[in-house]
Formats: C-alpha cells, structure tokens, sequence
C-alpha cells in the first residue's frame, strides 16, 4: 500500500537532533522549541527512522496543546508514523490518538477542523478512522466551506476503503443531496468527485439531469465532468454522442483550461470531421488569446498531433494557424513554420507565401528582436514552399534576392541557395534572376555567399548581353589590377636601401602578352611586387566588397572567381563572333588571375595561397590559353548537370521521407466488417453518423493501432535472478520518455513463508528512483508483481542495480539475493532526424563536447562498416546515397538523430582502406551535453566489431 507525505521538509543540519533531544524539547513549556522539536522528528520519520520512543511523549505533551503551528505539524506527523506493528496490528497508543482526533473534529475553530479531516482522508486503518465516523458527518453541514470540501474528500476516503462501503453505507446518496444543496464551488467539485469515484451511476444521472446548467458550474467541477465523460465513453463506446454534445457545449466555456481539456477529451473520443474541426478552432483560438509561450508551443504541439491524423482538416485551418507568427519567441514561429510547411497545397500555398512575404518585409525594420534569425527561417520556409510548388517562385525571389548583402551571414547564405536552385527549377526567371543578380552583386558582403553568386553567374549567363555584363560587374567589384600599384622604379629601389621593410621590390622579367589583333609578343613586366600592408589597404577602400577580401587572403574564393571568370570567357567563345572582342576578354581575365597568383606569394597578405587554390587559378589559366572541345563540354554542361543530379537526388530523399512517416496498416482478411450503413440511423445524431463512419473506415484500412508485437515484448524481459535462487525474479522493462517502468515478478521458489521481501534499487547515471518498494509477505510457491518507477533526466546509458532481502521465520537472519545489473539503452531514447547540410556544419562548429572513436574492426568493406554503424546507433545518414558509391579505398559521411528531450548527436564517420584490406579512421561524436556524447562513444566501440558483437 502506497504512503501518502503531504509535505516534504528540506533538513540543512549536517546532523539531525537525536530522539533524547527531540524528546527533552517535547516535554518541556516552551512552544517554540516544541515546533523545532516536532519539525525534527518529521524530518528523521522522512528519511527512514522510526522513533517509536517519542510516540507516547507526543501523546503526553504535544495532543493536548492549542497552538496551531503545533497542530498541524502534529497533523503531519501522525501521517507520517507507522500505526501498526509488524504484525499488522494497530498500535493501542492510537486509541488515545483517537479521542484527540475526534475532539478536533468537534472544534469551534475551523481550521482545526479541516486540517484533522485532511489527516483522516489520508489514513487506512479501519480500526482509528470507525469512531470518527459520526463526527465526520456532522462537519459536512458545517458553516464553512473549507471544512465541508475537507469532510466531503474524507468521505470519499473512508469509502474507498477494502470495508468503507460498509462504514458509510449511505454515503452516495447523502453526497447527492449535499451537492443539489451545495453553494461552494470547492466542495461542489469534491462533492462530484466522490461520486465519480464511488458511485459513477449517480454521477452520470446528476450530469445528465443538469446538462442545461454546465457552462454556468465552476471551472473546477467543469474538469471533472470532462474525465467523467472520458471514462464513460471508454466502458460505454455506444453512448459518447450524448456526451460529446456536452462536450462541444463547454468548447464555449470561459475557462481556457476547460476549453483545452475539451479540446483533447474531443479527438480522443471522436474522430468525426465536425469534432476534429471544433477541437482544431479552439486550439487556433488559444494559440491567439494566450500570452503565455509555454501554453503556446503546448498547443502548437497538439496541432502538430491533429496534423499527423487529420491532415485535411488541418489544411483549412492554415491560415489560423499562420497567426501564432505575430508571436516573438523565435521557438513558436519555428514550430509553427514546421506546421504550415507540411499543410501546404495547391489551393492555399499563394496565401502561405503572401503572408510569409509580408512577414519578411516586417523584419527590415528594427522593431523585432532577432530579425536576422527570424528572416532566416522566413527565407528556408519559402524556399520549400517553391520547391514543393514552384510556380510561386516568380512572387518572392526578387524580393529575397534583395537579402544577399544582409549581415546576418545565415540568412543571406539560404537566400543564395534558394535562388540557385529556383534559377533551375524555373527556367522561365532565368533571365529576370540574372539581371537582378547582376544588379545586386555588389551588395554582397558574406564570403560564403559570395561563391553561390559567382557559380550562378558562370552557368546561367547564357546570352552575349548577359556574358559581357557578367565579366564587366566582376571585374568592376575586383577593381584595378594588380592588386596593388607599384611605385616608380627609382623611388622603389632608394626606398629599398632605406626602408626595407615598407619599399616594393621590382624584380623584371619577360613573358608573352597578347595584342590587340590577338597575335603574341614578348614583353617585360614586374612579375613580384610586395609592398606593405598599409598600400593595400588604402587600395581595398575605395574597391568592392569581393576585392577587400581577397586581399585579406581568401585565395579560396579567388580561386572560384577564376573558375567563373573561365566559364564565361569559353561561353563568350560562342555566342561572340568577334574575335577582338574574345581576345580582349581572355586578356583581362588572365591579368586578374596572374595578379591572384602575384597577391598570393607576396609577403602583404597574412598568408600565401594555399596549394589548393593556387592549382586551380593555373588550371584556369591553362583552360584559357589552350582550349580544347572536351574540356569545353566539361566546363559548360557536366557542371550544371552534376547539380542537376544533387537536385533530384534531393528530392528523391524527400520524398522517401515522406513514404516513411505515412503510415503503412493494412487491415487482415478475417477482420470483422461492421456494416454500419444498414443498421437503423433513427435517433442519431450528425455527429454520431460521422464518428461511425469514420470508424468504419479505419477499421476497412486497418488504421486502428496494433498492440506490440509479442516477440518484442518477450525481448524486453530480463532475468534478474538465477533458477537455482531461493526468489526468481524477472523484470520487464518499459521506457517512455522521462520514465522507466520496471514490472518485476518475484517468486518464492521455497516451501515456507517469506516475510518483509523487500526489492531494493539503486540506480547510476541520470536515473532517479521515484519511490522505495515496501514490503511484502509472500506465501510458499507463490508470485508477486511488482512495480517500480525511475524518472530519467537525460540522454545517457543508465545501470539499475539491486537485490532482493527477506527474512523467513527460521532464520533471523536477513537474506539477500543479489540481482543482475539493468542497463538502460541509449538506444532507446535516439531516434534518426533529418537536417539540412548547413545545420549539421553549424551545431558541429557551436558543440563542445565531442568523442573521438578509433575504428576497430573485422569488416573490411567501408559501405557495409557505415551500413553496420546507421543500424548499431539508430541514427539517419545525411550524406546521398550517390556520394558514398564506388570504389575508391576511403569513405566520409555524416549521421545524424535526435533524443526525445530534444538534444542533437552528431557522428562523421571517416575511414580509409589500409594495404592490408583492414579500414581504419575515426568516429567523431559531438553534443551539447557529455552524457550523449559519452554513451553514443560506449556504443559504438561495444558494436563497431562486427555485425556477430
């Protein structure tokens, strides 16, 4: 039987009052060290003591004394002790107990009076609450209202009881009238409790008599009512349509308690068209009419529920639920875009797309916090909308294409994303893209946009217009070559001698050059100037944005400005027929490169070009001078097509996604068919017409929820103890969210009686026990079940360690039986997740805590190792499929999955072919918290072995 504790006191003495000085206390006058005595005493009752000496001295000097803090910490202790012995017996000092108690009940003070049937409704010993009995009835008349709500609990109390109905036998009946009469809308809603709970006939005949008066009840009993008619619909299915008028009745009630609580009982009874929108309205109107966040994204999750079951409903309540945007928590908007970008159609994507244009407008002002955050998540819901449906497009990119120069690099990197793949997806925009690119390009201040604008402009510049504009804003935004001037010669060379370190050194040379008819000739030039940082930076001012970073030593975004810059001089080979025109090109484009390569090995730049970068800007020049037809068709097509490819690749990925959330139930051949349709419909309701036919079909397609799998269940019990062991004990493990439930069954194996068998817990890592198992008596060869609750706290692999102690009537002697340790699976608690590319890289960057695996292992294949991590770890592999095929000795991908407290784990899985056959790498892990990081690390190396580990 469960104990009660009413009130926990928090003990900050290192060392408790020992009972000689708690006693001391208790026997003297003064009142206040009276309390601290019996504050004392609780405290130790709560961590375990007994203390059977101070029963009598409470009895003597504490039951008799008229303060109320001693009363009711009195109160608390009596609920606190044992009041039986270990044979069960009520202890006699209780008797005395007994006459205070009932003096209390007859107190002219009201308080006492309530705190005294609170401890009654709190006790099970028949044998001290029988006398209280008539006492206890006559305080449901009282004239206050705190002692009548307390008399009417303790009612209930005592009637639930193994004999209760036996000591009020009557007492439904005068709870009935108690609540006709009743003006208290605390003891109203206690009174319909107690009927609820011991008389559900009278509670159902009461409701049902006062359906006019519902909306008007408080809101407390409007609660009750709703879990009245829960509990009804579920032993009674037939009778929920008169129920759920009720229900759709209090929809309208002022309480937005009670209009959620509606809500929630109206799809979980129903699902007809007509409930499910009624329940979809209120929520949309809550999600407006709350202030709170945490109400907000409490609703939106239960509109996310309603989306997963009833999707077409949901699809005409969009626009309702676009409204929770007006919100400024960055965590409703994102749940809300999450929402509507799943609900999306034809019919309704234009008004989507609307409102999330204006919504983007909003954020160019600086009224909102975190504009920058917002606008991004803004720009990735339009993109999806223009993916899914991309004849919006033509709406909304020019209007984000303003957004390439924002500062907040995120934001102005997903826009340049969208516009590449829109200028794909929607030829017909091309040339209205470009143009607007163009115009825009230098506005662009991000480095990492700007190598998405440069491959746009390389691949989409079809035309000779568009070419030649192309090369001109380039090289407009490059400004004039080289990168810096050189200082007349003589100047130079004094300034040498004087100054070493702020001169230029001119070192000659000759090379081709190429004339105006396009002929060659040799001419000398100044192959190395290094001057100091000062003469770029006063060269960088009055340039564009891609020339200033350049010369703080991007070479890598040099190196794609080549790459653009050569795509264009060979697509200017086709469309000009003008050879001057050609040469001219090529002539510029080689100045910017070689001045690339000269900034590059100077000493102005905080360091020299990478080798990377410096083989791709001399490939671009070698493509420039000799040109061949091959590498003109890899340069102008295959580029383009390879992202063609990662395109489709992409929405292919979606769309398996979206294969695997729907659900696959199909309904058995022998199932029985209900055919409701011939049935007689007289007296029925829409309402009641809808939620047959709605089951109907769920049943015809087998929607209806399967329990688990038996074989899965048989998995998840665990022998705990040996079958030679005088107890056999075996637990079957249930995890759901933040708590573990352990169903352990105990059997005594012996042929005597097992007395206070006691299972012991304890438990390592995030786990907490939430109650300590009592004790039980168990008779020869027979079983107990019994149940166990942890709450865990976080993701991590948790160890449930115990044993089980009995005592048996020849030995005195304890005996201990020690179980198996339980370890708690993270597995259980990680389920793979999909994000896109750039989060994966950001939250890899922002995690601090990270666990390096070395590969150790007996597969010699890297395709079949990754295949063998994803199913060991649950987790989702985020790199395409087409990227991890062939055959080339060395494999990188990225896994990714999500905890159900929602903490993120990352895993880059990078291994190489050895000589010997045998793959070696490293698996990297990183998380917010160390507990993932650390137990996804444990997995991984217990299971990396082999498929057999």
């Amino acid at each position: 039987m469960e104990k009660s504790c009413t009130l926990l006191i928090h003990n900050d003495k290192a060392s408790p009052a020992v009972a000689n000085e708690i006693k001391e206390a208790l026997e003297g006058n003064d009142v206040e060290a009276k309390i601290d005595a019996l504050k004392n005493a609780i405290m130790l009752l709560l961590n375990g003591e007994t203390l059977p000496q101070l029963f009598i001295t409470i009895i003597r000097y504490v039951l008799t004394s008229q303060d109320h803090t001693i009363q009711k910490l009195l109160i608390l202790y009596l609920e606190t002790i044992e009041k039986t012995d270990s044979r069960g017996k009520v202890l006699p000092e209780m008797i005395l107990v007994c006459q205070a108690l009932m003096n209390n009940l007859e107190h002219p003070n009201e308080y006492i009076r309530g705190v005294t049937l609170r401890l009654l409704s709190r006790l099970r010993e028949t044998e001290v609450v029988e006398p209280l009995i008539p006492s206890l009835l006559q305080n449901l008349e009282f004239r206050h209202p705190f002692v009548r709500r307390n008399a009417i609990l303790a009612v209930m109390s005592i009637y639930k009881l193994p004999h209760g109905d036996q000591l009020l036998v009557d007492a439904p009946e005068t709870i009935e009238k108690l609540l006709s009469t009743e003006q208290d809308p605390s003891a109203k809603r206690n009174a319909f409790l107690m009927l609820f709970n011991c008389d559900q006939d009278r509670a159902v005949n009461y409701l049902l008599t006062n359906v006019d008066k519902v909306l008007e009840w408080d809101e407390l009993l409007q609660m009750v009512v709703l879990e009245l008619i829960k509990k009804v619909c579920r032993t009674k299915p037939s009778e929920k349509g008169k129920y759920i008028k009720i229900i759709i009745a209090l929809l309208n009630a002022r309480s937005s308690a009670v209009t959620y609580e509606c809500a929630g009982t109206l799809v979980s009874l129903s699902s007809a068209p007509t409930a499910i929108r009624a329940a979809a309205n209120t929520y949309c109107q809550l999600l407006l009419s709350q202030s709170d966040n945490n109400v907000k994204l409490i609703v939106l999750d239960r509109l996310n529920e309603l989306k997963a079951s009833h999707r077409e409903i949901m699809v005409e309540m969009i626009m309702d639920v676009l409204r929770a945007l007006s919100s400024p928590s960055l965590d409703i908007r994102k749940k809300t875009l999450d929402i509507v970008l799943e609900l999306i159609t034809y019919r309704n994507v234009n008004e989507v797309v609307q409102t999330l244009k204006k919504e983007v407008v909003k954020t160019q002002s600086g009224e909102l916090e975190k504009n920058g955050d917002y606008r991004q998540m803004l720009v990735q819901a339009i993109h999806a909308c223009a993916v899914k449906f991309p004849e919006v497009a033509s709406a909304v990119v020019h209007l984000l294409m303003d957004f390439l120069g924002d500062t907040n690099v995120a934001s102005a990197l997903d826009v340049a994303v969208f516009v590449r793949e829109i200028i794909e997806s929607n030829p017909k925009l091309r040339v209205s893209i470009i143009t607007r690119l163009l115009d825009t390009f230098y506005q662009i201040r991000a480095a990492k946009v700007f190598p998405f604008a440069l491959w746009i402009v390389g691949e989409y510049c079809l035309s000779l217009s568009e070419v030649e504009s192309g090369i001109a804003t380039i090289k407009q935004c490059l400004g004039e070559m080289p990168f810096y001037s050189a200082s007349e010669e003589a100047e130079s060379t004094d300034s040498s001698n004087k100054t070493p370190q702020n001169t230029a050194a001119i070192v000659s040379s000759r090379r081709p050059a190429i004339l105006s008819d396009g002929t060659y000739a040799t001419q000398s030039a100044a192959s190395e100037t290094v001057f100091s940082p000062s003469t770029v930076a006063q060269g960088s001012l009055a340039s564009g944005n891609l020339r200033s970073l350049i010369l703080t030593g991007d070479f890598f975004l040099g190196a794609v400005v080549a790459c653009t810059l050569t795509k264009l001089v060979l697509r200017l080979e086709e469309v000009q027929s003008s050879k001057t025109e050609i040469n001219k090109a090529k002539t510029q484009t080689l100045l910017i490169m070689v001045s690339m390569l000269q900034l590059g090995q100077s000493h102005v730049v905080p360091h020299s070009i990478d080798p990377d970068s410096y083989e791709r800007i001399v490939l671009c020049i070698k493509l420039i001078c000799h040109t061949s037809d091959e590498m003109k068709k890899i340069w102008l097509e295959s580029c383009r097509q390879s992202f063609v490819k990662m395109l489709s690749e992409k929405q292919l990925r979606e769309l398996e996604e979206l294969k695997a959330k729907a659900q696959i139930s199909n309904a058995q051949p022998d199932d029985l068919i209900d055919f409701f349709h011939l049935k007689s419909r007289k007296g029925m309701s829409l309402l009641e017409l809808e939620d047959q036919v709605q089951d109907d079909l769920k049943r015809a397609t087998g929607e209806f929820t399967k329990d688990e799998n038996d074989a899965n269940k048989l998995n998840r019990i665990l022998q705990l103890t040996g079958f030679s062991d005088s107890v056999y004990a075996e637990a079957y493990v249930t995890v759901h969210h933040y708590d573990i439930v352990l169903d352990v069954t105990v059997i005594n194996r012996t042929k005597e009686t097992l007395q206070n068998l006691c299972l012991e817990l304890a438990t390592m890592g995030d786990l907490k026990l939430v109650e300590r198992p009592q004790n039980y008596t168990l008779a020869p060869e027979s079983q107990k079940k019994i149940k166990a609750n942890i709450k865990v706290s976080s993701t991590e692999t948790g160890v449930i360690f115990g044993n089980i102690v009995y005592e048996t009537s020849n030995v005195t002697e304890r005996n201990v039986v020690v179980l198996n340790d339980i370890h708690i699976d993270i597995m259980d608690y990680i389920s793979p997740a999909l994000c896109s590319d750039s989060a994966f890289r950001s939250m890899w960057a922002e995690f601090e805590w990270e666990n390096k695996v070395a590969v150790n292992t007996m597969i010699q294949d890297e395709k079949e190792f990754l295949d063998h991590i994803i199913k060991s770890t649950n987790m989702k592999c985020l790199t395409p499929t087409s990227v991890l095929e062939g055959d080339c000795g060395f494999l990188s991908a990225n896994l990714y999955a999500k905890s159900v407290f929602g903490e993120d784990a990352l895993v880059n899985v990078s291994i190489e072919k050895q000589s010997d056959e045998k793959l070696s790498g490293y698996i990297r892990i990183r998380s917010k918290t160390q507990g993932i990081a650390l137990s996804l690390g444990d997995k991984i190396t217990l299971k990396q072995k082999g498929k057999s580990s």
